[in-house]
């Protein structure tokens, strides 16, 4: 799995990853299909050495903007905190696999700017992050 997005938010850091199978074959738009992985840590984090082999793709930092909009960034705004998702499709809201209950909704990102760098969320497609504080967990899926 690929490492796509790290957000440290007042609720904990949230850590995501998405299957980079090539020719694909991964059910990576479905939370629950094993291809997308979401992590909530609710405790401090320490930063991970850079390996010293293999290849290493993070070209691209991002922000994302609060919601409602918030004071502007200089970084390229990919996203945003909070609210409702913006659905490109139906509502795709997860369960919580620990509790059953609706997952609440975090964070919405998209696929970015720069071909070399940007997510692979099918071409022109949205990933939204959702968490369930009390139990921990956190699930990512992608619509386009």
């Amino acid at each position: 799995m690929q490492f796509l997005a790290h957000l440290p938010l007042g609720t904990g850091v949230f850590s995501v990853f998405v299957c980079q199978n090539d020719p694909g074959l991964c059910d990576d738009w479905d939370a629950t299909a094993g291809a997308n992985r979401a992590f909530l840590f609710n405790r401090d984090l320490s930063p991970a050495e850079v390996p010293a082999e293999g290849t290493t793709l993070l070209g691209a930092v991002t922000a994302l903007r609060g919601h409602p909009a918030d004071t502007p960034t200089e970084q390229p705004v990919l996203g945003r905190l909070g609210g409702e998702p913006d659905w490109i499709q139906d509502d795709e809201t997860p369960d919580c696999p620990t509790c059953a209950n609706r997952m609440a909704f975090t964070a919405e990102l998209e696929e970015g700017h720069d071909f070399a760098t940007k997510a692979n969320f099918g071409g022109g497609g949205r990933g939204y992050l959702f968490s369930c504080q009390p139990c921990g967990e956190a699930a990512f899926l992608w619509q386009n």
